[in-house]
């Protein structure tokens, strides 16, 4: 058989597998042809090959060949086919449910023909490359889920109350992240405001901030001030062994007459704008989860209405841009000083604004959340 015959053969092959058009498929087989695949093992007999198709198309209705990237090696009655196969998974494949995603994978088929016919087909996929791309949507999917459900855990980003006013932005640097926060406005009147960060990226950092974030909820319900609280998570953490893990957070709580109770583990110093000026919020103690008998000073500040509370991730301070140069907290200062008299949202939108613009192109290397509290 020439080249020029076997190519015109397959070239219908292909041309009738994108149409899915088993009777031209059926038509190409020897009488007696033996089919043998990773997916229906050996198949005999052209009735039997004609099912075979039927199956395949049922399983993949968008299967396509490009036949532009196909390459033909022949021999005497003997040619190689190398092609590319696209197809979405709406079916299980291997044992692997369906992922609803796109596949591509590489497929190579070695002919014999008798009579200008296809006598024997083997079908070899590049099934390392399939799972993998499987494994790979699977995961994307379940990471999709997680951070859907990490996006319910958070409350609202935005906060009116009696006496405050609170936005908030949390952007993590994967799908899903270990930056967490709350509100908590209490029947006192009190609200309460935590920011925290568990160490590392991914969802081994959002298990953990999970962990710690309803640890922390149950804790603020029921003890009476910040520092208490933060004990308390601490010896949570180490009662469950989390090392090498850790949490930094900063908690506290504002009451109506402007008076905040705060301490803080480890977190990033917040920011406290009044007509005086800038300050940061230094009280506090070590990370949560690295020592047993750890404590957290508290410190109490006077509030007057339109001062503004800012607190952030080390993700903000952290944020690199193309030339490898930290936004540092001389540009947070310069930024939220710069808005001091607008409500919450707005200087929050601005230090995001500003976030972006330095960073550019640079791919934000972790997770970064913004909390600004303004009391009314």
């Amino acid at each position: 058989m020439t080249r020029t015959e076997a190519s015109t053969v397959l070239r219908r092959h292909r041309e009738a597998l994108n149409r899915h058009d088993v009777q031209a498929l059926e038509s190409l087989y020897a009488k007696n042809a033996v089919v043998s695949s990773p997916l229906f093992r050996t198949i005999r007999g052209r009735a039997a090959i004609a099912r075979s198709f039927e199956t395949l198309f049922r399983m993949w209705p968008d299967y396509h060949v490009r036949g532009k990237n196909s390459l033909l090696i022949c021999e005497g009655n003997r040619a190689a086919e190398f092609t590319t196969v696209v197809a979405k998974h709406h079916s299980e494949l291997f044992g692997l449910p369906p992922t609803g995603e796109r596949i591509t994978y590489g497929a190579v088929r070695l002919y014999s023909f008798r009579d200008r016919l296809i006598s024997g087909e083997r079908r070899m996929y590049d099934l390392a490359g399939i799972l993998e791309r499987i494994g790979k949507a699977r995961l994307e999917q379940e990471l999709t889920v997680a951070a859907d459900i990490q996006r319910m855990l958070l409350p609202h980003t935005r906060h009116r109350g009696a006496h405050v006013e609170a936005a908030c932005a949390s952007m993590p640097s994967r799908a899903i992240g270990g930056d967490f926060f709350e509100y908590l406005p209490m029947p006192s009147g009190d609200f309460g405001l935590a920011l925290g960060d568990a160490s590392g990226k991914g969802p081994a950092a959002a298990l953990v901030a999970a962990m710690v974030q309803g640890i922390f909820s149950v804790e603020a319900e029921a003890a009476p001030g910040p520092a208490i609280v933060l004990s308390r998570v601490n010896r949570a953490m180490r009662r469950r062994g989390l090392e090498p893990h850790f949490v930094t957070m900063v908690y506290g709580v504002l009451s109506p007459d402007g008076c905040f109770r705060y301490s803080n583990a480890g977190q990033n110093p917040p920011i406290l704008l009044t007509e005086a000026g800038a300050r940061h919020l230094t009280a506090g103690g070590p990370m949560l989860g690295l020592f047993d008998e750890a404590r957290f000073p508290e410190e109490m500040v006077s509030l007057r209405p339109g001062d503004t509370l800012v607190v952030f991730s080390d993700g903000v301070t952290d944020a690199v841009n193309d030339a490898g140069e930290d936004f540092t907290n001389a540009r947070l200062l310069a930024c939220v000083e710069g808005h001091h008299h607008e409500p919450p949202q707005a200087i929050l939108n601005a230090l995001v604004k500003h976030i972006r613009a330095f960073c550019g192109d640079a791919a934000q290397s972790d997770d970064v959340t913004i909390v600004v509290t303004q009391f009314r």
